[in-house]
């Protein structure tokens, strides 16, 4: 169980990030942190909150954040396709995917977790589909198979490399016409002004994260990977942004 002063300097972290922090098995991503599996769930029933809310609304300070995206996403016809195998890499606590489930009902979902109460707690509540978790592999999925692929919040934690071959390994299980969805920090989120703000508050220790990614390296990848940029839109994350990009592969 999280001390007292784990709390308080967990809260103070993710206020500024918000970013959803697990314990992890994956030492890639050099973030030290993690958010407490028991402490965060019975501080979320305290609250009359789901879990994601709470993260949103408490512990990160950005209310309606998690559903803001799921929005913008519904919104460009994501969920409209109706998709019956849905794959998430890092959900964490559950809260994107808690939101996604409420837009559509797929016969089949994946996750991809490195923190195992996380992990066991997200396939006990949604009854979702755990896999094993292996350098930033979805080995355990088919060659097109999927029909939606995300993740929210995880690829401005890891390192360029690991970024990379799970982008490779996302566009590999994706099916003919099926989406990838994910949000990077891009160029379009770091102004001089917000490269000013992290500088002085990002958190002491956690000097790879958030790791940014050139658009335009993204855009470029997954074109070559059969897969078009349909549309992008940011994400707030604390007092920041990513940037949301949403990509078709070829029917």
């Amino acid at each position: 169980m999280a001390t007292a002063a784990l709390k308080s300097g967990l809260k103070r972290l993710l206020g500024r990030t918000g970013f959803d922090i697990v314990r992890s098995t994956n030492s890639r991503g050099g973030v030290d942190d993690f958010l407490p599996f028991e402490a965060t769930v019975r501080a979320a029933r305290s609250a009359g909150l789901s879990v994601g809310d709470y993260i949103d609304e408490v512990m990160n300070g950005t209310p309606g954040a998690t559903q803001a995206t799921i929005d913008e996403l519904r919104a460009l016809g994501v969920f409209a396709a109706d998709p019956r195998t849905v794959l998430e890499i890092g959900p964490g606590s559950g809260r994107y995917l808690e939101k996604t489930l409420q837009e559509c009902s797929p016969d089949r979902y994946e996750i991809y977790e490195t923190a195992a109460p996380w992990a066991g707690y997200l396939v006990d509540t949604f009854e979702v589909i755990a896999r094993p978790t292996a350098e930033c592999s979805l080995a355990p999925t088919p060659d097109g198979s999927v029909d939606l692929v995300q993740a929210h919040k995880v690829f401005n934690t890891v390192t360029f490399l690991s970024a990379s071959r799970y982008f490779l390994e996302m566009a590999r299980v994706t099916r003919p016409g099926g989406r990838i969805v994910f949000d990077v920090m891009t160029e379009t989120c770091l102004d001089p002004a917000t490269m000013r703000a992290w500088a002085a508050q990002g958190g002491a220790g956690h000097d790879s994260y958030p790791a940014a990614m050139p658009r335009r390296a993204c855009v470029d990848l997954f074109a070559t990977l059969d897969c078009a940029l349909e549309a992008s839109f940011p994400a707030r994350m604390g007092f920041a942004s990513t940037e949301v990009l949403v990509f078709a592969k070829a029917a």
